[in-house]
């Protein structure tokens, strides 16, 4: 998927958060959860699901600041102008690059499961060999499908990272605040996956993968690779799979919030 240079250039740095002091409690609660999120750069499967669930955590909170009746009465009265359709089409584009992701992790999951399946029967020759290669081939188009993700990631951080001035109240500010970091945050963890992800088609060090392609051509498959390796692999990524289903759902009610506030 994304090379060792490409993956140098991803950034995974969360800004911390810092509002005033005369914040409402449920913004200083999203504020304390966004300063406790790390993200390596290296994640491991249990750093990312880590983060899945603070995500969650930090979407409920967003849930209970759009309810808030001075919220909600500062979004209906600015409803007509652009900075509240920015808010819904951000909202729109996080929500979809989730799914995105989600379904790339399923898709990966279920060719890992199919190649597992293969090596549990213990069959080689033609039979193996074909497994290889359909799974080489739903590789490449992996790395395709990845490498337009991250570049519609940075796309997002770029929008997000120059938010234009607006002439609104202290809370709205702090809300809208909110929702960019809370968004940074949730992009940075997408990333996250999709480097994830990478790791065990593109590492020989670190998984049996180029050792299959390998051996393959010596016949050796069947004896050589063991299904409980790829058994922990399958195990990762569907805790990912299911930390991103999750979020998905989150990410839908906040949408859902949101247009309701701003109607209402």
């Amino acid at each position: 998927m994304a090379s060792s240079s490409s993956r140098s250039n991803i950034s995974y740095h969360i800004r911390s958060a810092s509002f005033p002091s005369s914040s409402h409690p449920t913004t200083v609660r999203v504020e304390a959860q966004l300063n406790k999120i790390q993200i390596s750069a290296t994640p491991t499967a249990e750093e990312i699901c880590n983060g899945l669930s603070s995500i969650e955590d930090l979407y409920t909170g967003i849930d209970d600041l759009l309810n808030l009746p001075q919220t909600q009465q500062a979004l209906s009265h600015h409803q007509r102008e652009k900075w509240v359709d920015e808010l819904l089409d951000g909202s729109l584009r996080i929500l979809d690059i989730c799914g995105s992701v989600r379904d790339l992790v399923s898709q990966i999951k279920e060719n890992v499961r199919d190649l597992q399946s293969a090596l549990r029967r213990r069959k080689g020759g033609l039979s193996m060999e074909s497994r290889i290669t359909k799974y080489t081939s739903f590789q490449n188009k992996m790395k395709k499908e990845a490498k337009r993700l991250i570049a519609s990631l940075k796309q997002m951080v770029n929008k997000i990272d120059a938010p234009a001035t607006l002439d609104v109240d202290q809370h709205i500010s702090v809300v809208i605040r909110v929702l960019r970091d809370v968004s940074t945050v949730g992009i940075s963890i997408f990333q996250s996956i999709l480097v994830f992800v990478s790791v065990p088609v593109s590492k020989p060090k670190q998984s049996k993968w180029s050792l299959v392609s390998k051996l393959i051509n010596k016949g050796e498959v069947a004896c050589q690779i063991q299904p409980k390796n790829i058994e922990t692999l399958e195990g990762r990524i569907e805790d990912i799979e299911n930390g991103l289903e999750c979020v998905f759902r989150k990410l839908v009610r906040t949408r859902a919030s949101l247009l309701n506030t701003i109607s209402y």
